[in-house]
């Protein structure tokens, strides 16, 4: 392939979408076209975002398009999978919004999917692929700056935001559980930055404390992780409080034998800016702005899909992420049930 790699967007219904277009944009692909059930309230945003880009009526137009190489999908989760496996069957790449599936049922049919096309199936994990703190934390952490890395402690706190939330936000069926949704991110850190390829969940709970009133939310969630490599703890929630400039503070602590990483992602109060990374070892106590670090994410799934590599992230990866957050998701349902 040595025309530029050119996309199609299937669902916006998560403002994801907007990232997702936009970093592919900034590596050199080109968006085709779109489409999307309805009018979701994210359409505002997205139509200022892309003014230029066509919707389609029909979004069997953009699958069998033979000049769309990747489809991304950011409509409502439990329709997610279904769209992958249509898309990799008609021959595309996929580039799906988290979560990527809400069910076990629906990770096999992707699994059984890729395993029969050869397709690329991959998650945006924005809180590490959108970050350029986590990018900074990798480059430190290979380069052996904290020893080995025995711990992360992910928290992922986000403002509710009640009127303007769509009513399946609301359905426990429909975003699959707070700890399948947001968690997943927490959860592809600890896999990533400790080298694990599998682990134990340990502790997991799900809880809706503040929104009585909707009773299918879970806004709180926990997660407590254990591999041969080393563990983690996960806490996610729907708490931001309103004063707070941003839409949570979330934060990832990488524990090392020589010494620790921390990530204050998106705001740190009384500093001013995003992408604060503090590193402290035997020889540095430093805070550093890694906000002009890189995001490689985008520009390697587009060298994958031409060289049929796994640079970006492995596919086992993507599928392990999945299978932990279904898993913790049903530990901590069946504790309260």
């Amino acid at each position: 392939m040595t025309r530029p790699l050119r996309f199609a967007a299937i669902g916006i219904d998560h403002r994801h979408i907007f990232g997702m277009a936009a970093n592919l944009i900034s590596a050199g692909a080109e968006f085709a076209g779109w489409w999307t059930e309805g009018q979701p309230n994210t359409q505002a945003g997205f139509l200022r975002r892309f003014p230029d880009i066509p919707r389609s009526c029909d979004a069997s137009v953009l699958l069998n398009d033979p000049s769309v190489d990747l489809i991304l999908l950011s409509g409502i989760p439990r329709d997610r999978a279904g769209w992958a496996i249509r898309a990799m069957d008609a021959g595309n790449d996929v580039m799906s919004d988290k979560p990527g599936c809400t069910t076990f049922e629906q990770l096999d049919r992707i699994k059984r999917t890729v395993a029969a096309t050869g397709r690329i199936w991959s998650i945006d994990f924005s809180e590490r692929f959108e970050v350029p703190a986590a990018t900074r934390a990798t480059e430190l952490v290979k380069e052996g700056a904290i020893g080995r890395v025995v711990q992360t402690l992910g928290i992922g706190p986000h403002r509710l935001n009640l009127d303007s939330r769509p009513e399946w936000f609301f359905d426990r069926e429909a975003y699959g559980g707070i700890l399948v949704d947001i968690a997943s991110h927490q959860i592809d850190q600890f896999l990533f930055f400790t080298g694990s390829k599998d682990a134990e969940v340990t502790l997991a709970s799900v809880a809706n404390y503040a929104n009585p009133g909707s009773p299918g939310l879970q806004d709180f969630g926990e997660i407590a992780l254990r591999s041969e490599q080393g563990h983690g703890y996960i806490r996610v929630d729907w708490y931001t409080p309103d004063a707070l400039p941003t839409w949570g503070d979330g934060r990832l602590t990488i524990l090392g034998t020589d010494g620790y990483i921390e990530l204050r992602k998106y705001v740190d109060v009384g500093n001013e800016g995003t992408d604060h990374l503090i590193l402290v070892n035997g020889d540095r106590c430093d805070r550093i702005d890694a906000s002009n670090a890189e995001l490689p994410y985008f520009e390697r799934l587009i060298a994958d899909i031409r060289n049929r590599t796994e640079t970006a992230m492995s596919q086992s990866h993507v599928f392990k992420v999945c299978e932990l957050a279904l898993r913790a998701q049903e530990f901590a349902e069946k504790a309260t049930a």
